[in-house]
């Protein structure tokens, strides 16, 4: 990507739409130029497009926004693909070594079958990993190595066919934008978030949003499980309603006064001035805990699934606006047993805007930067307009030189002819009259 291009991503997500214009350099670092932020309404529900008109509309303003910040016209978008049906699944490749060697025309032969696979009722959306046995030896660089056969194993992220259907109508028939592509989010957020030492000792990465918690398993730095939860922050929201409060009311309640676990750090003297919520704290929070714990029995039966428990040493890592409940990585931890991180973006990968950095509820829409590639930037050609050119350059003359264009071809006038002088004498007043009317006659016949 050109310095003088950008990159533009969308993140589509169920409580706001997020936008962030940045440009990444040789070795991988964004700068980012403009950001924000849009309330989805209910126009996005679980990761998915559910009101099109609505959610083309509030693109639309997101990126007039991002144009207004950065005084340069969005042509094209990298747009965020979600949902609840998302999941991996296996697929296994094998190919006869015919030379005793492996090569990249291999290697790309064996990845091209991987893409090309279309599972019965779904869509592959995303080739995730790749997992590579010579001779049945593991081998993560196979390229160069000899021996008879080469067996492939790759993590497909496949889903519903029909999840950018609504995507292309909101975006590409609402607005004048162009998708340029396509990014998983739970991918792109574990890009971002994670090191290469927590994917290799294994962990557990959950991206708590809004609509759905995602659970992506990692072990010897390669996905191995990728699941979504139909349950988010919002289902927290919806739980407090029940205690007879408005959905307004029941997210601010649960932004100031919610707690995941209830601890005894908090200050020693509280001041009477201070607001309180009118509802019983305890029965919040008991409420809160309660779809917790449900989130909780799903994301400990899918790390069961992977195959992988008990081997995952870098722990639980955790991102998104949900993660933001306090204590809810010290209820994670004692419910799961392993050790708790929050995360967000790394440092390292952005050299600006630390208010995105250290915001958990921008980690995806962050990471998208990393795999958007193509500049978003539409070049506006004005039209070359020759009279419009004149009229600007006489016009920067000055006042004094303005003419009109048939005052130039106007013909000088002729010198008049110089009459003879006449000496003055004692006339009466019908000879002045007449020399007076006289002259006036012959100035307009010359």
């Amino acid at each position: 990507m050109t310095s003088s291009g950008f990159t533009a991503v969308i993140d589509l997500g169920t409580s706001r739409i997020k936008g962030v214009v940045g440009r990444r350099n040789e070795n991988s670092v964004i700068s980012v130029i403009a950001s924000g932020s849009i309330d989805s309404d209910n126009s996005i529900r679980r990761g998915m497009v559910y009101n099109i008109e609505q959610a083309g509309a509030k693109v639309h303003k997101l990126v007039r926004m991002l144009e207004n910040s950065t005084g340069r016209k969005i042509g094209k978008v990298y747009v965020s693909l979600a949902g609840q049906s998302l999941h991996t699944m296996e697929f296994n490749e094998m190919k006869q070594l015919h030379g005793g060697m492996v090569t990249q025309e291999v290697v790309s032969q064996l990845r091209g079958a991987a893409e090309k696979y279309q599972p019965d009722l779904k869509r592959n959306y995303r080739v995730a990993d790749a997992e590579y046995y010579i001779d049945d030896k593991p081998e993560k660089s196979p390229v160069g190595v000899t021996g008879s056969q080469i067996e492939a194993g790759f993590e497909l992220i496949v889903g519903r066919p029909n999840l950018m259907s609504n995507i292309e109508k909101s975006i590409t028939e609402k607005t004048e934008l162009v998708i340029a592509d396509y990014i998983v989010g739970p991918n792109a957020a574990a890009d971002i978030a994670l090191t290469e030492e927590e994917k290799e000792l294994g962990c557990a990465f959950v991206d708590f949003g809004a609509g759905t918690t995602t659970l992506s398993v990692y072990k010897n730095g390669i996905l191995r499980r990728m699941v979504v939860i139909p349950f988010g922050g919002k289902s927290l929201t919806k739980d407090i309603c029940a205690l007879n409060f408005t959905e307004n009311d029941a997210e601010q309640l649960k932004i100031k006064f919610g707690k995941a676990l209830e601890t005894h750090d908090g200050p020693l003297f509280t001041s009477p001035f201070s607001s309180k919520p009118d509802v019983d704290l305890a029965e919040l929070n008991k409420v809160i805990g309660m779809r917790l714990d449900e989130i909780i029995a799903n994301i400990r039966e899918q790390i069961s699934l992977s195959g992988y428990e008990g081997q995952l040493g870098a722990g639980l890592i955790i991102t998104g606006g949900g993660s933001l409940l306090k204590n809810l990585d010290l209820y994670l931890g004692q419910k799961l047993k392993m050790a708790v991180r929050k995360a967000t973006a790394r440092k390292t990968m952005i050299n600006n805007a630390p208010e995105l950095t250290g915001d958990p509820s921008f980690t995806l829409a962050l990471g998208m930067l990393l795999s958007a590639g193509e500049d978003c930037e539409q070049i506006v050609v004005e039209e070359y307009n020759e009279e419009a050119d004149e009229d600007r350059s006489s016009s920067s003359r000055g006042f004094w030189n303005r003419r009109p264009k048939q005052e130039k071809e106007k013909k000088p006038k002729q010198e008049k002819e110089k009459k003879p002088k006449v000496e003055k004498t004692e006339e009466g007043f019908l000879s002045k009259m007449e020399n007076m009317f006289g002259n006036i006659f012959s100035e307009d016949d010359e």
